[in-house]
């Protein structure tokens, strides 16, 4: 006969266990990282650590990075610098030249030294195929204990996204928190996705058309959100990169007091004294896309555009013939070179093979002729965060259509008459309808909207950055 008293007690028995055996971990490994930072040569000296397993991929992201660590280099001499990065394929001085290439900043190699990570895999998306919000976060867990046990910095500022390495840098490390968000893991938005039943790159096909699985996931963001909300809240100081990234963090973590909206550093100088090389005359009209090959950028909508295109001008076959959309960005890893081969494939699908040119990993001299020689820039990303290769194409002369949300349309892009300095689209026909507009306009009408762009985007410059990004790490590092 079965005794629920025994099962009971069996069960009190083993979770008391299990549950002294993890708070005896846990101290443990706070010993063994105090022990580590008595062990240091000088203790005065400030180390600093940024979090950034990517650090070598060469989007937005990486550019608010090298940014960074060039304005705390420049204003403080007593501090010690470290990158936790994941690209154990790629050695400092090939990272830092990278950086140079991409970007266009010099670095002093010997202020910086990386720490190299073996446990990225466990943040990398393709290892969850389902659950991936939770699975990546729990996986940044592994990460960030891999990172303190080889390394136990004073401040540690994540320029990621990862919150769930808060708590254990901040409990297990005793280190000031600093962080750049670019994007919640999870807002508000997603969740509404999701309660109309939306199909969407987060959204499988199979959850969007069952109710069932609808409600399960909707109960899983809820439960999510008040995690991430709680990891978040131990940060010392949260930037952010725009007015949507700053209405969700604050709506999430309730941190208004401590959060600063920090624009990211684009190269507007340069950019703006950029001469372009097309005129009324040239045969071949380019249409520029600039951003890493990721699925959120929407690449496909940018082909369906494309497509949409052809059938507004169906009756100037000779105007077809003369435009070109110009893919340019940077591939992290396998997954996002099959990425663009599907997006090849796509192409010729849609018969645009000859329409279509797509560029992977760029060096930056190519990336500002390919500038020079386009006219319209095109960023189809839902909700993207910010848009700094939306700025990038503006002060550059071109003339942007983006999405008609996110930091684009709260931040960067203005619609209005005489004010206009770009266009919003949100579907495939809505973006052809403004290419086709910038197409037919006057030459005098479009040279209003390109002066207006590169007059809005000195707000957005590199030194802006640095003053904000200072003004906001101050009081975890002085």
């Amino acid at each position: 006969m079965f005794c629920w008293c025994s099962f009971v007690y069996v069960l009190f028995f083993l979770g008391s266990f299990l549950a002294i055996g993890l708070l005896t971990v846990c101290l443990l490994l706070r010993q063994l990282i105090k022990f580590q930072r008595r062990k240091r040569t000088d203790p005065s000296v400030k180390h600093v650590a940024f979090f950034h397993p990517y650090c070598n991929a060469g989007g937005g992201g990486e550019r608010v990075l090298w940014c960074a660590i060039r304005a705390l280099l420049t204003r403080y001499e007593n501090i010690k610098l470290f990158v936790y990065t994941g690209d154990t394929d790629a050695k400092p001085a090939d990272i830092l030249a990278k950086a140079e290439r991409s970007f266009n900043l010099k670095l002093a190699a010997d202020r910086i030294t990386f720490v190299y990570l073996r446990k990225r895999c466990w943040v990398e998306a393709s290892k969850y195929p389902h659950f991936t919000l939770l699975g990546q976060s729990l996986g940044s867990i592994v990460l960030a204990f891999e990172a303190l046990l080889k390394l136990q910095p004073d401040v540690f500022i994540d320029t990621m996204g990862y919150a769930f390495t808060y708590p254990v840098f901040s409990y297990f490390g005793g280190c000031k928190i600093g962080c750049y968000t670019h994007y919640p893991t999870i807002s508000t938005d997603m969740l509404r996705r999701v309660q109309s039943q939306t199909q969407s790159f987060n959204n499988r096909g199979y959850v969007a058309k069952n109710p069932f699985a609808t409600w399960l996931k909707i109960v899983y963001y809820r439960l999510f959100s008040r995690i991430y909300g709680w990891v978040g809240r131990c940060a010392d100081t949260v930037m952010v990169n725009s007015s949507w990234t700053e209405n969700h963090i604050i709506s999430l973590w309730d941190v208004p007091y401590k959060t600063h909206r920090v624009y990211p550093p684009c190269e507007v100088s340069q950019l703006k004294r950029l001469e372009s090389l097309t005129d009324e005359r040239d045969e071949q009209i380019i249409i520029l896309s600039v951003g890493q090959y990721r699925p959120e950028k929407d690449h496909p909508l940018q082909l369906q555009a494309m497509y949409e295109l052809r059938t507004l001008l169906n009756n100037d076959e000779a105007l077809w013939n003369r435009l070109k959309l110009l893919i340019v960005g940077s591939c992290r890893d396998e997954e996002d070179r099959v990425r663009v081969k599907n997006m090849q494939d796509l192409a010729k699908h849609l018969s645009l093979e000859n329409a279509v040119e797509f560029r992977v990993n760029v060096p930056y001299r190519e990336l500002l002729e390919c500038y020079q020689r386009a006219t319209i820039g095109l960023h189809c990303m839902w909700n993207e965060h910010f848009g700094i290769s939306v700025v990038d194409c503006m002060a550059a002369g071109l003339i942007m259509v983006a999405n008609r949300s996110g930091g684009p349309l709260m931040d960067i892009v203005e619609t209005s008459e005489g004010s206009q300095n770009g266009y919003l689209a949100f579907d495939a026909y809505d973006y052809a309808r403004c290419i086709a507009n910038i197409l037919y306009n006057t030459p005098e009408y479009n040279a209003r909207i390109r002066e207006a762009a590169r007059a809005s985007v000195e707000r957005f410059s590199e030194k802006e950055f640095e003053n904000g990004f200072l003004r906001a790490i101050s009081p975890i590092m002085d």
